[in-house]
């Protein structure tokens, strides 16, 4: 640790129990039973204290918060996605994991492949651990070549364990992957609308891209969080179009998810671990409203919501 880390955590373990969701409005549209948040993070750096090298620092947002949060939106069910400020020590996930229950919470780690033994594998897929995560974007890496690389070593780690491969990373990254991510025979999870952007535009070849991606067998896409993608809040009406395209081209290969706690973006840290980075205010009622508007019909809300995620992350009925 550096010298200033036992003062943040200090710091961090004020009592901070309560999260208060007078924000977030119930959603109107109805929610079927066993829907599935398929993103969430879960930080408790008091008892599990972030890594030396990660690029920021987040508030407490415990287990208990997170189920009030979903308790209010009216969703039973949670993917856990391991957070880069723990770096590969999933012990948070494991603990949250096992908190929720299998019934109600599958995660997905992030693993050194090369270091990990048999043994913990085997503990990670008993807790619930359906996926690995590659998280590009948080250090705004662009090189191909790397990123191939990286792709490349999840989804040899993954070849035995039945297990998807979940990347984060900006548009042109996909773009330049998309040969690869499409001939894999592992599924494949793109974060948040598969890293479109509105400063890049949500019309061009990146959103053609994911649509040809999509309809395949293997990729699935996150319509999740759309302040990474869009601008336009607290409707981002310039992402309907996007998300009704993805939804369109196959239903059966769309998720949703809130991001839930929201923290900040990787463009706008300035390096300083000593500070504790607010959560972003969103109201996650209004958000999920919007999959209604982005899709009419029912049916495909419920394959979007239980179906799907049931599907991939091997939920029981």
């Amino acid at each position: 640790m550096t010298h200033d880390e036992p003062a943040i955590h200090r710091r961090l373990a004020t009592p901070v129990g309560f999260m208060n969701f007078d924000h977030v409005s119930v959603p109107r549209m109805s929610v079927p039973e066993a829907s599935c948040d398929c993103h969430v993070h879960v930080f408790n750096p008091v008892q599990f204290p972030y890594v030396q090298n990660r690029t920021y620092t987040p508030g407490p947002a415990v287990v208990d918060a997170l189920i009030a949060f979903e308790q209010r939106l009216g969703i039973d069910r949670v993917v856990l996605v391991q957070p880069s400020s723990y770096g590969t020590d999933n012990g948070c996930l494991l603990d949250s994991l096992a908190r929720l229950g299998p019934t109600r919470a599958r995660g997905v780690a992030v693993v050194d492949s090369a270091t990990i033994k048999a043994k913990e594998v085997d503990a990670l897929h008993a807790a619930g651990v359906r996926a690995i995560r590659i998280n590009l974007e948080v250090k705004g890496e662009q090189d191909s070549a790397r990123a191939g690389a990286a792709l490349r070593r999840a989804l040899d780690f993954v070849a035995h364990t039945g297990w998807a491969v979940q990347v984060y990373a900006d548009t042109s990254v996909v773009l330049a992957l998309s040969d690869e991510i499409a001939a894999a025979k592992t599924p494949i999870i793109l974060d948040h609308f598969g890293g479109l952007k509105s400063s890049h535009g949500l019309e061009g070849p990146g959103l053609a891209t994911l649509v040809q991606l999509v309809k395949g067998s293997n990729v699935f896409i996150k319509l999740s969080a759309p302040y990474r993608v869009s601008k336009q809040a607290p409707d981002y009406a310039d992402v309907a179009a996007c998300a009704s395209a993805l939804i369109a081209a196959a239903p059966d290969r769309i998720l949703w998810a809130s991001d839930w706690p929201h923290t900040g973006s990787s463009s706008s840290r300035g390096g300083d671990l000593s500070l504790v980075e607010p959560f972003r205010v969103e109201n996650d009622g209004r958000t999920l409203d919007l999959l209604a508007d982005w899709s009419p019909d029912e049916n495909i809300r419920h394959q979007i919501l239980v179906d799907n995620p049931a599907h991939l992350f091997s939920f029981e009925a």
